[in-house]
């Protein structure tokens, strides 16, 4: 491997250990104040610094001109998925959170391949998703249904996100469209954390924590994938980001101490396996196309 594709793969795997790292520090202060105000912390840091890593504010003067219609949309998606992600992650071991999360994307991509033959990917993300549920355990200590169907929903977000974020892409604005959602995003939570529980929004002992989470899981990460994506095709970041449950559960682990069962193990792994699956087949129809 050259040496520039094998620095891009360290930024990418890099990449992912922050959020996740970042998401194992979300869930510590989810167990003091609450998902809501945590994602209400993250997403405040996370506009100041994203406005500033980008120079937002040169695109004021276009906002009058954009599709708000598909800009807000990417915008609710992006706000949704955070709220439910964070929801599920204070019920759910991180590995399975992630796992069930990461089910949209996939579901995504494997609705854009035809053949039978790549109905092994589906039943290998089926497959995973048996495995996760401990249905011999309706009461499992690292199981929750609610947690499960946040996780999934989390999904469909994300999912969603992808699905506005490739039309908003065609306005031609660049990174400031993530800009523009964030911001937008935390401006809508304030005042709702505000009214649900202004006491732990103001808790200030607890904002430099929510600044890191905030940095880790966007600075850090979005920095380092630009930097990834000047050196890696599309197949190899599809493949590398199907590396992120495993990520999630080996960060969960560490600064958690989580525990997940073999079985879920497994799960996970049939999961990661869908997704280079279909990563790979997805490339292969686009080169056939060409």
């Amino acid at each position: 491997m050259p040496n520039s594709q094998l620095m891009a793969v360290m930024f990418m795997v890099l990449s992912m250990l922050s959020y996740q790292i970042s998401a194992s520090f979300a869930k510590q202060l989810i167990a003091i104040l609450d998902p809501l105000t945590v994602v209400t912390l993250r997403l405040c840091f996370a506009a100041i610094l994203i406005v500033l890593m980008f120079r937002s504010w040169s695109i004021m003067k276009r906002l009058p001109h954009l599709k708000w219609k598909d800009l807000l949309s990417y915008t609710a998606a992006l706000c949704l998925m955070n709220i439910l992600f964070y929801a599920s992650l204070g019920k759910l071991p991180q590995g399975i959170a992630v796992g069930l999360e990461f089910l949209g994307p996939l579901t995504l991509a494997l609705l854009s391949i035809k053949q039978r033959r790549d109905y092994i990917w589906v039943g290998l993300a089926i497959l995973g998703i048996a495995l996760m549920v401990p249905w011999h355990q309706a009461n499992a200590t690292n199981f929750s249904f609610l947690g499960a169907a946040f996780a999934v929903s989390a999904g469909a977000c994300w999912a969603l996100y992808i699905y506005f974020g490739q039309k908003v892409v065609r306005q031609n604005i660049g990174m400031h469209a993530l800009s523009i959602a964030i911001v937008i995003s935390a401006l809508v939570l304030l005042p709702i954390s505000a009214t649900h529980n202004p006491t732990a929004l103001m808790q200030t002992e607890y904002w430099p924590k929510a600044l890191l989470i905030a940095l880790l899981a966007t600075t850090i990460p979005y920095a380092l994938d630009l930097m990834a994506l000047k050196r890696l095709s599309k197949l190899s970041y599809g493949t590398l980001s199907s590396l992120s449950p495993a990520l999630a559960a080996l960060a969960g682990w560490l600064l958690l101490k989580e525990q997940i069962s073999m079985w879920q193990t497994l799960a996970l792994v049939c999961i990661m396996i869908a997704s280079v699956g279909v990563t790979f087949r997805a490339k292969q129809q686009s080169d056939d196309a060409i």
